[in-house]
């Protein structure tokens, strides 16, 4: 079974037992070294770090790395820890056996939002959850089920979202989805039916969003956006609004108090809906987390949530609090049987039911925090022409670059072994220009113990 080196993002395809473990981890070592995978400077995992993050002795990672280090390919001096020796990458030769252009490698480090910290996932919690939660299943749980969902999870989000996310949540009106692209896309089509031709969107955001939306042929024209967020002023023939409120993706700051109210004001002026995504809506560091908007009416706001960003992307669960008039058809739209999987959904509402949840998001809060203050220090040390917004909240932060330069940080970034996004990446295509030159830093990906070389590699790019 291929291992994966979580620390890094590279895969180097180790087997965790047997005889010749440490051949095998030194070989790929020198590989990633020599095909680019490791950048040249890039700061290596601790010994027991990596040890830990690949389930093998620490002596062996240890050995490894001396072995290593006498070859040239590793440095190793007191108090810089181990680094990748400089001037070690040998780039392949071209088809023609000349010298090729250079390209960049393959990522080391992945800085692109939208994914936490996948190594801290709470397997030993969610194990325990998902053996109370079988255990306790009636026989009828396993079979096709209801199309909203299991009705343990419903009640047990219904419960969580009205004491953390200030949400008013009936259990019938709550539709258990595959993910917010999903439930966007059932949403797309219950508009549709009902005469919506258009839902605006914000300027900056998730095209995959806008597709769904798209694909059951509505236009997603985007509003304005400034330092008070989205601007609601102008919805013109809009049945409907696709909004980030409590934690703009990605420009990062919270829909103004006086434009919460506003939109609220013309969805019942209107008979419009507000399709609110709080997609991150519990990670905030710095006050109070700012309540969904759906408290404010709940019969004019679809709230959306997931568990993508507290747990991981890969439990395919995600959820709706749905108007009265809107729950019928939302549910027939989905189908006549649930779509996700029924022991996930019951893990998930005996991990929502025992406080494991609100544990994990405690700690991972308190992680996520010391990340962004971290890359808030080392930033502002060494990138002082680097200004920091959207920090209050969320996995990810806005770096704003000098004019013009935008494009040349990513490329550098590329070429320091850095997957990064510039902000340009995210708006909308028919959003007027704004001059805006920025990067998004997505700081939940890189795991804990290949943190330190990952901003270390960041700062390198910037200007």
């Amino acid at each position: 079974m291929a291992k994966s080196w979580a620390t890094l993002g590279v895969d180097l395809h180790l087997e965790p037992s047997g005889p010749h473990l440490r051949r095998g981890l030194t070989d790929a070592l020198r590989e990633a070294v020599r095909t680019g995978r490791l950048a040249p400077g890039t700061r290596l995992p601790s010994s027991r770090s990596l040890a830990t993050d690949l389930g093998i002795a620490r002596n062996t990672v240890a050995d490894a790395y001396a072995d290593l280090v006498a070859e040239g390919w590793l440095t190793a001096r007191q108090g810089s820890g181990t680094r990748v020796a400089e001037g070690t990458v040998t780039a392949p030769p071209s088809p023609t056996g000349g010298p090729g252009p250079r390209t960049p490698h393959r990522p080391t480090h992945d800085f692109r939002p939208g994914t936490p910290d996948l190594a801290a996932f709470p397997r030993a919690e969610w194990l325990k959850a998902a053996r109370r939660a079988l255990l306790a299943a009636p026989h009828h749980a396993l079979g096709y089920g209801d199309p909203r969902g299991r009705a343990e999870l419903r009640s047990a989000l219904a419960g969580y979202l009205a004491r953390a996310r200030g949400v008013r949540a009936d259990p019938d009106r709550i539709l258990v989805c595959s993910g917010i692209a999903h439930g966007l896309r059932l949403l797309g089509t219950v508009l549709r039916a009902r005469g919506v031709h258009t839902v605006a969107v914000e300027s900056y955001g998730l095209d995959a969003h806008w597709k769904q939306l798209t694909q059951a042929g509505l236009r997603t024209p985007p509003l304005p956006y400034d330092d008070r967020g989205t601007d609601p002023a102008d919805l013109g023939d809009a049945g409907a609004v696709l909004l980030t409120s409590a934690h703009q993706f990605p420009m990062g700051l919270p829909l103004h108090r006086d434009r919460r109210t506003a939109v609220v004001d013309w969805a019942r002026r209107t008979g419009g809906l507000i399709l609110e995504d709080d997609y991150d809506g519990e990670f905030r560091y710095d006050r109070q987390p700012v309540g969904a908007l759906q408290g404010l009416d709940p019969d004019r706001v679809v709230y959306l949530g997931t568990a993508s960003k507290a747990l991981a992307p890969g439990l395919r669960l995600a959820w709706m609090v749905l108007p009265p008039s809107l729950a019928a058809e939302t549910a027939a739209a989905k189908g006549k049987v649930d779509t996700s999987s029924a022991l996930d959904q019951l893990t998930l509402a005996e991990f929502l039911t025992s406080g494991a949840y609100d544990r994990h998001v405690r700690a991972s809060r308190l992680r996520y925090r010391r990340r962004r203050d971290a890359l808030l220090a080392a930033l502002t040390a060494q990138a002082p022409d680097v200004h920091i917004t959207g920090i209050a909240a969320g996995l990810h932060a806005v770096l704003r670059l000098p004019p013009g330069t935008e494009q040349s940080v990513v490329q550098s970034a590329a070429w320091q072994g850095v997957a990064l996004h510039g902000l340009s990446y995210f708006r909308h295509p028919d959003a007027l220009p704004d001059g805006l030159d920025a990067v998004v830093v997505g700081y939940g990906t890189p795991s804990d113990s290949g943190w330190t070389g990952a901003l270390e590699a960041l700062c390198r790019a910037m200007p």
